[in-house]
């Protein structure tokens, strides 16, 4: 839930960018290509990215010419000007950035202390784009706590410093892919809000002030491995403190920053669901945002933001996004303090306007948003109304998003509500999957080939059952569910084969249980199998189709994902993994058929009844499913069936 607030405002904020800007034909001059590969490797990245010009705190010889809490420092000193204010009346000052100039002590006290600031209250938070807002949320809770009236919030990022050729030296100049795309992605700069309990007009504004009404901010990190980072190598198997020497680490790529960009699209689905779920609780309106902020790292991102949004039914129209990324570049942490500060100098706001932020940080996967409400001076605050509970439709099946809804454009009316529960559920269900002990072996790159026959011997009695409870669902329908009964009987069909496809892709693998009925038996599954058999045998088993959602989702969403990790750390045949490929290509289709369902359905049973049994079943699948993956990993005493 986001933290609330109703006494905290913006006086002024402010920037520093050191240095002038440097176009993209300059950039080698400060970023040296390593070889080849890195020069192919930028032209691609800049073709993308969007950014012109950027800045950077070392110069064309690799000499620092700022440090980073120098660039804070410059932050906050334009900030504290433009507010025609001084330091003296600042009691707390909470900094957010990848990294200090220093590994200890804090960011924040080297900060104070480059300022010769008198003694205060210092917090510095460590971590990668999200940390600014951090920063931004900490300064706010300690004017709202009553315990500061004024606040600063700063953030500052130099990570040129890591891009330099000679960094690359002791491998030869040769590195990963990873390492090579953060050096054209990222520069240096630092941005500063001045918060306050009073409700003077926001500096250069005249009878304006702007009110921050509420931060939020999730981390996702127990779902996935690590996305960017520095201080592991290649592998994630050692870090930088585990070598002897910084020389044999730097040697070893542990001191080269990196980006998985193959696990950036589990971003995407943790952003839009978030900000789903912030406009289903109502604490955020699409239709009455005036300015949204995102920091996106690159401008590929924005048609597919936009789309997501849109196909959700939550779009914020584009001429209200603003974004300096293509002449200030990707500042990490400061992004979003540098933005929110250049839009307020150059925009003219108006009363009752908001300003929407949203930060997405791919190191372990966070999502944080701000809502800032302008107002006029002489407005008398009020309280914080009751939220109005928005009813959001659910995020579309998209390439890049990694849930099975549909797009609430093509679904019948009315069906936006059930999608939305259903979004929720799923959401939850996902995290939960990848932080079961199996998903945690796949991503950490411990899953050997006894792990992989294990899983199989476990799944297969599962997948045998599927097209056999879906035929005695069909079976129990009644004549006006005729044409549902048709088509779950050709859905079965094309199922009914799976688990022998399975069975035999284990079999390849080197399993040695030679018959399907001598499998062990899953707690989970034989749980899922008996619940979903009982509601089968029921009269008009409609919810089934929430069962359908959940599992066929797992096939389409959680499995296609899982299975390059698998083969990487798997040496067998292609076609061993028959089935899993199977899966992520046909459940995309299976989904579009249940769509359809779902369909007939509303019309022959009504809207509200026939999504609650839809919900409560997909609710209860959803359960037993995960408690199917959480007994994998839990070896049996006893042979199968002893």
């Amino acid at each position: 839930m986001p933290v609330s607030f109703q006494r905290v405002y913006l006086e002024s904020a402010g920037y520093f960018m050191p240095g002038e800007p440097i176009p993209n034909e300059r950039m080698d001059a400060y970023i040296a290509p390593l070889n080849r590969m890195s020069e192919r490797i930028k032209r691609r990245i800049l073709a993308e990215n969007g950014i012109l010009t950027r800045h950077y705190a070392i110069d064309a010889e690799g000499v620092t010419q700022h440090t980073n809490a120098q660039l804070a420092a410059g932050a906050i000193r334009d900030c504290l000007q433009r507010g025609a204010t001084d330091l003296s009346r600042v009691s707390l000052l909470a900094s957010g950035s990848s990294g200090g100039d220093t590994l200890m002590p804090g960011f924040a006290n080297m900060i104070q202390g480059e300022l010769a600031a008198q003694p205060m209250e210092t917090h510095s938070v460590h971590g990668i784009c999200a940390a600014g807002v951090s920063a931004i949320q900490t300064a706010a809770q300690g004017i709202e706590l009553g315990a500061h009236r004024t606040a600063l919030a700063v953030a500052s990022e130099m990570p040129s410093r890591l891009f330099k050729r000679s960094r690359f030296a002791a491998r030869g100049y040769e590195t990963d892919f990873d390492s090579h795309f953060l050096r054209w992605m990222l520069s240096d700069g630092a941005g500063a809000l001045l918060l306050s309990d009073g409700s003077p007009a926001l500096a250069g504004v005249p009878g304006l002030r702007l009110k921050l009404k509420w931060v939020h901010q999730r981390a996702f990190s127990g779902d996935y491995p690590v996305c960017m980072q520095l201080g592991l190598t290649e592998d994630r198997s050692r870090g930088h403190l585990d070598f002897g020497s910084w020389a044999e680490a730097e040697a070893a790529g542990a001191l080269s920053l990196r980006q998985d960009i193959r696990l950036l699209p589990h971003l995407f689905d943790i952003g839009i669901h978030e900000y789903a779920g912030l406009v289903r609780d109502g604490w955020v309106d699409p239709k009455r945002i005036d300015h949204f902020l995102c920091h996106y790292s690159s401008e590929k991102f924005i048609p597919v933001v936009e789309d997501l949004m849109a196909k959700a039914d939550l779009s914020i129209p584009r001429e209200r996004w603003w974004s300096n990324l293509a002449w200030r570049g990707n500042t990490g942490a400061a992004s979003i303090l540098v933005m929110l500060a250049e839009f307020l100098h150059t925009k003219a706001l108006k009363p009752g306007e908001q300003i929407f932020c949203y930060v997405p940080e791919s190191g372990r996967f966070m999502a944080a948003y701000m809502l800032l409400e302008v107002e006029a001076v002489d407005a008398v605050p009020t309280a914080v109304a009751p939220r109005a509970t928005v009813v959001a439709a659910a995020m579309p099946d998209d390439d890049l998003v990694i849930a099975p809804p549909h797009d609430p454009a093509a679904a019948p009316e009315g069906l936006g509500a059930l999608l939305t529960e259903l979004a929720a559920i799923w959401h939850d269900y996902r995290s939960r999957v990848w932080r079961t002990p199996l998903i945690r072996q796949i991503r950490e790159r411990r899953f050997a080939l006894p792990d992989y026959l294990n899983w199989m011997e476990q799944w297969v009695p599962q997948v045998r059952e599927g097209s056999l409870w879906m035929r005695e669902g069909a079976a129990s329908l009644s004549e006006p569910y005729q044409m549902l009964a048709s088509l779950i009987d050709v859905h079965a069909g094309e199922e009914q084969n799976d688990f022998n496809i399975l069975f035999d892709d284990y079999r390849k693998a080197g399993g040695t249980v030679r018959q399907i009925g001598e499998l062990r038996r899953n707690p989970g599954g034989e749980a899922l199998n008996a619940y979903l058999h009982g509601l089968a045998a029921t009269r008009d088993p409609i919810g089934l189709l929430g069962a359908i959602y959940i599992i066929e989702g797992t096939g389409q969403r959680i499995v296609p994902a899982l299975l390059p990790l698998i083969k990487a750390g798997l040496k067998l045949p292609p076609d061993a993994f028959r089935f899993l490929e199977y899966h992520g290509h046909n459940d995309e289709n299976h989904l579009s058929r249940w769509l359809v369902a779902v369909e007939m359905v509303m019309a022959v049973e009504g809207q509200a009844r026939a999504a609650r049994q839809i919900i409560d079943t997909a609710r209860n699948t959803a359960a037993l499913y995960l408690m199917q993956f959480q007994h994998i990993t839990e070896r049996m005493s006893h042979e199968p069936n002893a």
